[in-house]
């Protein structure tokens, strides 16, 4: 089963790329946010990026 990257409906802040890439890369979410927030302090980049992402990425499915 190939793995598939969600926006995180548990793990989440604003939108839950984060946690998303997280779940994904199997890391802990302070990393991404930390790099996230790097990105947002040397340019723009960072921000368009989480955005474009946060429009494209699927919810990931409820768990029941």
């Amino acid at each position: 089963m190939a793995k598939k990257l969600y926006r995180s409906r548990t793990d989440r802040k604003i939108w839950g790329v984060c946690g998303g890439v997280s779940k994904y890369f199997d890391v802990d979410p302070t990393i991404i946010r930390i790099i996230f927030v790097a990105s947002v302090l040397c340019g723009t980049l960072g921000i368009w990026v989480y955005i474009i992402m946060a429009i494209i990425v699927p919810l990931e499915a409820n768990e029941v």
